[in-house]
């Protein structure tokens, strides 16, 4: 079965309204040269504000189904194709949540999935706002596949792509938003944007999946000014069961691609190398503890 995956790798700016356009073009424009399937980058709506700590943030939040859901159901439903979105979430009064959607191309909700890891670390103060995802590691099923959807951190966590796929995912999807903190060096920049593709592509193999990872891209200043801002590294990128790079997108400028797949391509790998065939479920009962003493 082929697939062709439209990745729309973006710069955002302060005003909303001036993203949602731009993110409709490229929709328009990536379902008009065939994609099927189409990946938005983490919190595609507006900046990153996770840069700072300020309550009046949370006004950004929306329920889902909400305006944003209608807004991208519209999209998908004009153009035939399934999205996959990234939204900030309002539960209710205080509750908030990371939260990715998943647009069937009848406009239709297929799904969504609430980031499970949430980082806290400078200039990502994520903790602030999002409450850890509940609803668990489950695939969504769509027209174009039963689709594994996480966010952003969850992209470390070889735990968490085994578990969508031990659940029957065709491929391990993740909206992103990281990037460079200003002060590293060229080096450890460098080392850091290899790490983030490098263990995702290990994902690939160790489930004998496709990964589909979509990073914004460009400068976002840090409202506080205690830093430098974040230079989002780009990257996007799509690989293969075997952790074979597709494509891979610039570390600094904006992409709009389609890249095909063959999702039967997995059932092959994993006939080769069976990891789930031997994997020794009697013996790992200590993954479930924080540290083994």
């Amino acid at each position: 079965m082929k697939l062709r995956i439209g990745i729309l790798q973006q710069h955002n700016t302060p005003n909303i309204e001036h993203n949602l356009k731009r993110l409709a073009e490229g929709v328009r424009d990536l379902a008009q040269r065939g994609a099927q399937l189409i990946v938005l980058q983490e919190l595609h709506n507006s900046l990153y504000f996770c840069q700072v700590e300020d309550v009046n943030n949370f006004d950004l939040a929306e329920p889902i189904p909400g305006p944003s859901t209608n807004f991208f159901g519209e999209l998908a439903k004009a153009y035939g194709v399934v999205i996959v979105t990234s939204l900030f979430e309002r539960r209710e009064a205080g509750l908030y949540h990371n939260t990715a959607v998943v647009i069937e191309s009848d406009g239709s909700i297929a799904g969504k999935y609430r980031k499970m890891h949430i980082p806290d670390d400078p200039a990502y103060y994520e903790k602030f706002y999002f409450t850890p995802g509940d609803l668990g590691f489950h695939p969504i099923d769509t027209s174009v596949g039963r689709l594994g959807v996480m966010v952003c951190w969850d992209q470390w966590y070889p735990e968490a792509a085994r578990l969508m796929a031990l659940q029957g995912a065709q491929m391990l999807i993740y909206p992103t938003a990281i990037g460079y903190e200003s002060t590293d060096t060229a080096d450890e920049q460098q080392r850091q944007r290899t790490a983030w593709t490098t263990v995702q592509r290990g994902h690939a193999v160790a489930n004998g999946l496709p990964v589909v990872a979509v990073n914004r891209v460009g400068h976002e200043d840090d409202p506080s000014g205690q830093t430098g801002g974040i230079e989002f590294w780009g990257s996007s990128f799509v690989a293969g069961p075997q952790g074979e790079l597709h494509y891979q997108a610039s570390d600094h400028e904006e992409e709009s691609l389609v890249v095909d797949i063959d999702i039967a391509h997995s059932e092959q790998v994993r006939r080769w190398w069976p990891f789930l065939r031997d994997r020794r479920i009697d013996a790992y009962q200590d993954i479930l503890k924080r540290f083994v003493d």
